[in-house]
């Protein structure tokens, strides 16, 4: 690490201590030539993932993207931000961890509506009738009837359980 003060490449660090939830690490560092300190900041550089759109365009992977849309299908639903939040982490460590360089948009979209799906059945049915382009009421009825469907078969389930 250059020292910012003198130049000289060598140094040693000090004190060393783990911030952002474990997310970056900051270092004390002591320079050998002028003995001055610095403090530098350590984080892991994830490559870009680039989403590639319905019409060919390619973007770059953007989590506040996706928490803006759930957010949105959410807007006066009870869902907390942070169940919100810890969604979108899981749904950016998938991307990320599937280790390619380009997913489509349409994973991703998949991905949201399983979330909300398991988060609010209404936010679920507000997302997936603008992802998924309904163009009229029988679509929004199909996917109301197989919510209800699940929804009977869950309570079956616990009242025999």
């Amino acid at each position: 690490m250059k020292c910012p003060f003198c130049g000289f490449q060598e140094d040693k660090v000090v004190e060393s201590r783990s911030v952002q939830d474990g997310a970056s690490t900051r270092r004390r560092r002591e320079c050998l030539a002028c003995g001055r300190r610095f403090t530098t900041l350590e984080q892991v550089v994830q490559l870009p993932v680039l989403v590639v759109k319905r019409d060919g365009r390619r973007e770059n992977f953007d989590r506040e993207k996706i928490l803006r849309g759930m957010m949105l299908a959410c807007q006066k639903r009870p869902v907390a931000t942070e169940t919100l939040e810890s969604a979108v982490d899981e749904i950016e460590r998938k991307v990320y961890d599937l280790g390619q360089k380009e997913i489509t948009s349409q994973v991703i979209g998949e991905m949201v509506i399983d979330a909300l799906h398991r988060i609010d059945q209404v936010a679920y049915v507000r997302f997936a009738s603008v992802y998924r382009q309904f163009e009229d009421i029988g679509q929004f009825g199909e996917i109301v009837e197989m919510l209800s469907r699940r929804g009977r078969r869950r309570r079956t389930r616990r009242a025999r359980g």
